[in-house]
């Protein structure tokens, strides 16, 4: 029988705004509750990104520490922050809430390219990457290796041979940004095949293709990411009500196809990642 599902909820992002759906989180306080009802809901991990009130992205290491705060005082999941930020942010601002947070979380996002973003471009030259696995690595902060198109798999992997990145690799398959690979089962099952032995992985399918995609990935064995930041509608046409609806849909359908739920300590064990210590 295959390892249950990990759920990544991502509430919210550095793109969609209230005027795409009016439940798009903001506040510390808003982001945190939308998390808390979202691992309630089945997600083990929180992928996190922070807004200014009024809704721009944000790395204000305050904000983000009021925002994991307020999560842990409510329920226990892996934290897991966005080194991404938006496109408009420097490599200082990026890695500022990974240096500030206090206990460090778990994990972060490193993604492993330069990529087309829609209009824009998210550059991630290989300075920068070496940099944040570095950077990662010296305080105990797990990277999921975020991919956007096949050839950053063997950009990881060189770092794996040079000993830049080292321990357990999970990876996290972004299929479906404009500009970038498509959300289709043939991209995902491209990229699978070039894993090594051993390795986990995850897909966030961009808007229609997080649930076929999310599909696709509880056949195979891997596990799903989904949320505001990804996709905004439960079926055409009709937005979700919540970032918790979508993460219980995907706890259904992992469910039906006898897998479950990973519970956050299994999803720790999964990932190779420390237990979490309790006091």
């Amino acid at each position: 029988m295959a390892d249950p599902v990990i759920l990544t909820c991502c509430p919210v992002g550095a793109e969609v705004m209230r005027d795409q759906h009016p439940g798009v989180p903001y506040t510390p306080a808003e982001i945190a509750q939308a998390s808390i009802e979202a691992v309630r809901a089945g997600a083990s991990i929180v992928h996190l990104h922070v807004r200014e009130d009024d809704g721009m992205p944000s790395q204000d290491p305050a904000r983000f520490q009021e925002t994991v705060t307020r999560i842990r005082s409510e329920v226990d999941c892996i934290i897991q922050i966005s080194s991404g930020g938006a496109v408009t942010a420097t490599e200082d601002e990026r890695l500022a809430p990974l240096f500030a947070l206090d206990p460090a979380p778990e994990m972060a996002s490193l993604t492993m390219g330069t990529v087309n973003f829609g209009d824009e471009v998210f550059w991630n030259p290989p300075s920068l990457i070496r940099r944040f696995a570095i950077e990662f690595a010296a305080r105990g902060i797990m990277p999921e290796l975020e991919i956007f198109e096949p050839g950053q798999i063997q950009a990881a992997l060189r770092l794996v041979k040079q000993g830049v990145l080292r321990g357990h690799l999970h990876f996290d398959f972004v299929l479906g940004v404009p500009g970038a690979s498509p959300g289709t089962a043939q991209a995902l099952l491209h990229m699978v095949a070039q894993l090594p032995a051993g390795a986990t992985w995850t897909v966030a399918g961009i808007g229609a293709a997080e649930l076929s995609l999310g599909m696709v990935a509880i056949a195979l064995g891997g596990h799903v990411r989904c949320g505001f930041e990804d996709n905004v509608y439960y079926r055409k046409g009709e937005q979700a009500l919540s970032n918790a609806q979508l993460v219980e849909r995907m706890a259904r359908l992992a469910d039906e196809s006898n897998r479950g739920v990973a519970t956050p300590d299994q999803a720790r064990a999964l990932l190779h990642l420390p237990p979490r210590v309790r006091g």
